[in-house]
Formats: C-alpha cells, sequence, structure tokens
C-alpha cells in the first residue's frame, strides 16, 4: 500500500463499534492474570497458546475464547484487559469505542456483575480523560443461551444501568435465530437502551430480516450474508442500518477464504452503510487498524473509501450529535490535508 493512504488511514478518526473486549486479551495478559489469580492454563505458554489460535469456524474460536476469559476474577483484571486495549485503540486513531462485554460468560463461574462492568466502566472513564477516547459498553446476552438467562442477567445488571448504554447479542449465531430473544429486547427498548445484534455473519439472510423487523435493532454486526438477499440489500441501504463489519475476523474464522473475496467493496458501491472493525483482535489477527489496512489492500480502496467507511462509523455511533459533529469536522479536514 501507498504511504499516503497507510497513513491517512492511520490518521483519520474512526470509530470502533464491534468489538469484545474480551477478545481483546492477548496470550501475554492471559498468562500475567493466570499467575496472578492462581488459574492454571492448559497450555505451556503464550506461544503454545496462540499456536492454538486456527479457527475452523465461529465454534471453534468460542471454545478456546471461553477458555482465556477464565482467567478474568477481579475488577482489576476487567479494567487491565480493557485499558490495554485502549491504549492499542489510541495508536489506531480510534476516538470512539463501543465495546460489547458477554457478563454471562464471568458470572457463571462466580464472577459478580458488579465486579465486570465497574473494572470496565472505570478503564472507560479513564479512556476519556488519559487518552482522549470516548467509551462506552453494551451488554451482550450470549445466544446460545436461553432467552430466560437473559433475562436473569438484565436483571442482575440493572443496578449498574448507569454504566451500560445498549445491549447486544452474540455468540453461536447458527441455530439460534433472533427471534429467540423478542421479549427480552422489548424489555430492554422500554428501558430506553440502545438495540443492536450480530445477525448474517454464518447465519442466513433471514436473520438480518428478523434482527430488524423483531428485534428492531439500530445496527446489524456483521451482516455479510445480506448480500445474498437482493431485497435486503436495498433495504438496508435505503434505511441507511450500519453494518459493523469485521474483516479479518470473517477471514480467520472461514467466512470468506481470502480477504480479496470479501463483499466489504460491492456493499460499499450498493450504497451500504458499512463500518470496519475488529470483532475479537487478539485472537483474529489485527485490530482496528489492521483491519483497514490489510483490507484496503486486498481490495483496492482509495482515499474516498476511506472518509466514507470512517464517516460511516462516526454516525453510525451512539455518541452525541456534537461529538460526531466535531470528529467529522476533524476527518474532513485530515481527508484534504492528504
Amino acid at each position: 500500500m501507498n504511504t499516503p493512504l497507510a497513513e491517512l488511514l492511520r490518521r483519520m478518526p474512526k470509530a470502533e463499534l464491534h468489538v469484545h473486549i474480551e477478545g481483546t486479551l492477548e496470550p501475554e495478559l492471559i498468562f500475567k492474570l493466570a499467575r496472578r489469580n492462581g488459574v492454571t492454563l492448559p497450555y505451556a505458554n503464550e506461544a503454545a497458546l496462540r499456536a492454538a489460535y486456527a479457527f475452523t469456524n465461529l465454534q471453534s474460536f468460542l471454545d478456546l475464547y471461553y477458555a482465556g476469559a477464565s482467567v478474568l476474577l477481579k475488577e482489576q483484571d476487567f479494567y487491565d484487559m480493557a485499558w490495554a486495549y485502549f491504549e492499542r485503540a489510541q495508536a489506531d486513531g480510534v476516538v470512539r469505542a463501543e465495546l460489547f462485554f458477554d457478563p454471562q460468560t464471568h458470572t457463571v463461574r462466580g464472577v459478580p456483575m458488579g465486579t465486570v462492568i465497574e473494572g470496565l466502566s472505570r478503564a472507560c472513564a479513564d479512556a476519556q480523560t488519559k487518552l482522549g477516547i470516548s467509551a462506552d459498553l453494551i451488554l451482550c446476552f450470549l445466544r446460545h443461551l436461553s432467552e430466560e438467562d437473559a433475562f436473569a442477567t438484565l436483571e442482575a445488571a440493572l443496578p449498574w444501568r448507569k454504566h451500560f448504554i445498549g445491549v447486544g447479542l452474540d455468540s453461536s449465531e447458527v441455530g439460534h435465530p433472533p427471534e429467540k430473544f423478542a421479549r427480552v429486547f422489548a424489555r430492554c427498548r422500554e428501558l430506553g437502551l440502545h438495540l443492536v445484534a450480530h445477525a448474517g455473519e454464518e447465519g442466513p439472510p433471514a436473520y438480518v430480516w428478523s434482527a430488524l423487523d423483531v428485534l428492531k435493532v439500530e445496527r446489524i454486526d456483521h451482516g455479510v450474508q445480506s448480500i445474498h438477499d437482493p431485497a435486503l440489500m436495498q433495504r438496508l441501504a435505503d434505511s441507511r442500518m450500519p453494518l459493523t463489519v469485521c474483516p479479518l475476523s470473517n477471514l480467520k474464522l472461514c467466512v470468506f477464504a481470502d480477504l480479496k473475496q470479501h463483499n466489504l467493496r460491492r456493499m460499499l458501491d450498493a450504497a451500504v452503510c458499512v463500518t470496519i472493525n475488529s470483532d475479537d483482535p487478539a485472537y483474529f489477527g489485527g485490530y482496528l487498524l489492521d483491519n483497514y489496512l490489510q483490507t484496503f489492500e486486498a481490495l483496492q480502496l482509495d482515499a474516498g473509501h476511506a472518509r466514507t467507511l470512517a464517516a460511516n462509523s462516526l454516525t453510525a455511533s451512539f455518541a452525541p450529535e456534537a461529538d460526531k459533529r466535531r470528529w467529522l469536522k476533524a476527518l474532513d479536514a485530515c481527508v484534504d490535508a492528504g
């Protein structure tokens, strides 16, 4: 890639709207926390753990993801994990981050809800004051568990309602359609929470329709299978419904065999509001800037695409409108400066 474009991708202000904070746990931090908390891992060292990152599908990744999360036990652990992410995000030009977190992954292990949320929330506050990154939390329900479990998780989290701005739906997609969680999302809507959901990563376009019509989400996480349904693509374009696409994740989980085959450019050409994100960067080989750089190289994207993608991410965020206007102005200045 030519140096001016790479530098533009690094410098331009952008938002990350699809990152699972547990998926930012690098092997080095996993082992550090394991030693601190007396947790025994089934891997001899960091290199052995990283060597296990050869995934064939979403489930093979999730199995390792949950094992890595086992080292998170104390409030400081959650803070340290999030802070390590924010430091990388700042270097990548991130001005806004909306972090997914999975409380059920931790409460099932006996970790209190408050421990999870307070550690992450403290890191978000420090990201704003120390790094200049606007950050908020989105609580995700694990879709392979029951809606009743999701309701219980929501109720357990409500004492910390001021610390998260929305809810999402993640984990194993196939066999767990969005409508399984219709009632809990309706309750979250009543509570004034923002709504997002994973749909159309491995699942069919029908899951995207359900997320839109049944869950009434404000963003679709992934959504790359939408390309197979022309009517859905037209709806996404007409409504400017944001898709939080994660190219390196799609590659690592075999959604696409080669990054050159990714459909992100085709969706951009169809006027869909696509954004680039990192998903679980410690496991998928790259943080936000890596996703931009490798995707731009593979799909031969240019500075015009860069501005569109960054602007999409900023406008699709749940940040205050005044912040969005300020960031968009800074983005224009950045692109104009070359």
